[in-house]
C-alpha cells in the first residue's frame, strides 16, 4: 500500500476538486466521481484497485448508515412508515423476483436461483447514493422522507434475499419454512440487537465521566459494535445499525452535552463526506478488475444484459410507485392513512426515477465466492458482477443527471409545508423569546435588578417581541454581521500575537464562540 501512497493522495485531492466542481455546475457529486474513476482506470500505469467486500460491509457501510440514521427524522419515518416498509421489503422482493424471471428467460445459463441472486444484488436503491443525490435536488419533504427512510432499510431486505439465493445456488434446494424463520430472525433479531447495544452505549454516555472527545469516540465505536455483533449472531447488521442509530439520535439530548452534540455532528458530517467520496471513486476505479473477469463473454453482449436489467429495475419501481398510490387511495376507506389526497401521476414517476444503485450492490456482487463448495467455479459470477456494475453506472449517471431536469419540468408542490422556511423560522424565534421572558419574569423576578446581564438578556428578548418587523434585506444584514464578526476575529488574532504571556487557549475559546455565532447566522439564511 505504501508504494501507491502518492496515488491515493492524488485521488483524495481529485475527489475534493471534483466535489467543488459539482457544486459549481450544480451536479450531484457521485456522478462526477464515478465518471472520473472510470477515466482514471483507463490511464496506463494506474495501480489496479481491488474492492474487498469486507472493506465495504465493515468499514464503510456501518458508519454511513449510522450517520444517515442520525440525520433521519423519526417523526417523518413513522408518518410514512407504511409506504417506507412496503418499498423497503415488499417492493425489493418483487424487484428481485422480476429480475430473476427476466434473467432466467433471457440470459443464457441463468437458473431461477441465479436470477434471484442477481435480483437480490441490484434490487435495493442505495442509501449513500440516494442521500448524496437528494442533497443536490429540491424535492418535497414527504418525498425526501420516503426515499431516505426506504434507503435505510432496503439494504437489509436485499442482503437477506442475497443470502438465501446463495444457499439455493450452492445446495440446489430451497426450504421455505427454514428461510421464513431465518428471515424473521434477521429482521427482528437485527433490530433488537441494535436497540440493545444502543441502550448500553446510552448508559455508558450517562454513567461514565465523559467529555466531548470521549463522547465522540463512543459514537464511532457504536455502529461497528452493532453491525459486527448482529452479523456474528446471524442477524441483519444493517437493521442493527439503523435501529440503534435511530434510537440514539432520538435520545441524543438525554445523554450528550451541547458541546458533544456540536462536535459530534461536525466530525461525523466531515467523516462521512470523505467516505462517500472514496466510495464513489472506487466504483469507477474498479472497472478494469471487473472487465478482466468476463473472460470469453462478449463485452457488448454483457453491456446489453446490464442495460436490459436496468430497464427492468426502473419499470418495476415506477409500477410500484403507482401501485402504492392506488393502494393508499383504496385503504383510506378502511384505515387512517398519512395522506388522503391523491398525489397525482408526478410523484410515483419521480419515486420510480430515484432508484439509484450504489456501493452495497457492488460489494454484494464481489462477495460471491470464486468457487462452489466442491471446487467448481461459481456459475455466472463474472457476468453477475459486470451486470451489477452497468446497473450502478447507468442509474447513477443517467438518473442522477436527468433527475434535476425532470423536477424542474414537473415542479412538484410541497403540500406539507405551505409556509416558507423563513416565516416558520421567525415564528419559532418569537415563541422562544416569549418562553424566555415568561421564565425570567415568573422564576427570577427578584434577581433581575441584582444581575445586570440577566436584565440585558430580558431587554433583548422583550425588544425582539416588540419588534414584529422582519428583516427584508436579510442578505445585506448577514453580510454586515459577518463583517463585524471578522473584525472581532482579527482583533483576537492580533491580541494573541502581541501579548506573549496571554493564554492562547482563552483566545481559541473566543474564536470558537465567534465561529458558532457565524454558524447560527448561516443556519438562518
Amino acid at each position: 500500500m505504501l508504494e501507491n501512497f502518492e496515488f491515493y493522495l492524488f485521488v483524495l485531492l481529485l475527489i475534493t476538486m471534483l466535489i467543488l466542481l459539482a457544486r459549481k455546475i450544480q451536479v450531484a457529486y457521485p456522478v462526477l466521481l464515478v465518471l472520473a474513476g472510470l477515466v482514471i482506470s483507463f490511464i496506463p500505469g494506474v495501480p489496479a484497485i481491488k474492492i474487498e467486500p469486507e472493506l465495504i460491509f465493515i468499514i464503510f457501510l456501518p458508519p454511513l448508515l449510522y450517520e444517515a440514521a442520525w440525520s433521519t427524522s423519526w417523526k417523518e419515518l413513522w408518518r410514512w412508515r407504511r409506504i417506507i416498509f412496503s418499498f423497503a421489503f415488499v417492493v425489493v422482493f418483487f424487484t428481485a423476483l422480476s429480475v430473476a424471471v427476466f434473467a432466467n428467460y433471457f440470459i443464457p445459463g441463468f437458473s431461477l436461483a441465479l436470477g434471484f441472486l442477481l435480483g437480490g444484488i441490484v434490487s435495493p436503491p442505495d442509501a449513500v447514493s440516494a442521500g448524496a443525490i437528494l442533497k443536490f435536488v429540491k424535492v418535497p419533504k414527504r418525498l425526501a422522507s420516503i426515499l431516505e427512510g426506504e434507503s435505510l432499510l432496503n439494504d437489509a431486505s436485499s442482503l437477506i434475499i442475497f443470502r438465501f439465493a446463495m444457499i439455493a445456488v450452492a445446495t440446489g434446494q430451497f426450504v421455505w419454512y427454514q428461510a421464513a424463520g431465518s428471515f424473521i430472525w434477521m429482521c427482528v433479531g437485527g433490530a433488537a440487537i441494535g436497540l440493545a447495544i444502543a441502550y448500553i452505549f446510552l448508559k455508558m454516555h450517562k454513567l461514565l465521566p465523559t467529555d466531548s472527545n470521549t463522547d465522540l469516540l463512543l459514537t464511532f465505536i457504536a455502529p461497528f459494535s452493532m453491525y459486527l455483533i448482529a452479523e456474528q449472531l446471524h442477524a441483519s447488521g444493517v437493521l442493527a445499525v439503523v435501529s440503534g442509530g435511530l434510537f440514539l439520535s432520538y435520545r441524543s439530548h438525554d445523554f450528550l452535552s451541547s458541546a458533544s452534540r456540536i462536535r459530534t455532528v461536525t466530525v461525523w458530517e466531515s467523516f462521512c463526506f470523505l467516505l462517500n467520496g472514496i466510495v464513489f471513486m472506487l466504483i469507477g476505479l474498479d472497472l478494469p478488475e471487473i472487465v478482466s473477469g468476463l473472460g470469453d463473454t462478449d463485452i457488448s453482449t454483457a453491456i446489453g444484459y446490464g442495460v436490459a436489467v436496468t430497464i427492468v429495475l426502473i419499470m418495476v419501481r415506477i409500477f410500484a410507485g403507482y401501485a402504492a398510490v392506488i393502494t393508499t387511495l383504496v385503504m383510506k376507506h378502511f384505515i387512517t392513512v398519512a395522506d388522503t389526497q391523491s398525489p397525482g401521476w408526478h410523484t410515483p414517476m419521480i419515486i420510480g426515477w430515484t432508484g439509484m444503485r450504489g456501493v452495497v450492490s457492488l460489494a454484494a456482487a464481489l462477495s460471491i465466492p470464486l468457487t462452489m463448495t466442491d471446487g467448481t467455479p461459481f456459475p455466472q459470477r463474472n457476468l453477475i458482477l459486470f451486470i451489477t456494475f452497468v446497473v450502478i453506472l447507468l442509474t447513477l449517471v443517467v438518473q442522477g443527471l436527468t433527475l434535476p431536469f425532470i423536477l424542474r419540468t414537473i415542479k412538484l408542490v410541497d403540500r406539507d409545508f405551505v409556509r416558507s422556511e423563513k416565516e416558520i423560522d421567525y415564528e419559532i424565534q418569537n415563541r422562544l423569546a416569549q418562553v424566555a421572558v415568561d421564565k425570567i419574569r415568573n422564576d427570577y423576578a427578584d434577581k433581575i435588578e441584582n444581575f445586570p446581564t440577566l436584565k440585558d438578556q430580558l431587554d433583548k428578548y422583550e425588544n425582539q417581541l416588540r419588534s414584529s418587523e422582519i428583516i427584508i434585506n436579510y442578505a445585506e444584514y448577514r453580510k454586515i454581521y459577518i463583517d463585524i464578526l471578522e473584525t472581532q476575529r482579527m482583533w483576537l488574532i492580533n491580541k494573541n500575537r502581541e501579548e506573549l504571556l496571554l493564554d492562547e487557549e482563552i483566545i481559541k475559546k473566543h474564536l470558537r464562540l465567534l465561529d458558532l455565532q457565524e454558524e447560527r447566522l448561516n443556519m438562518k439564511s
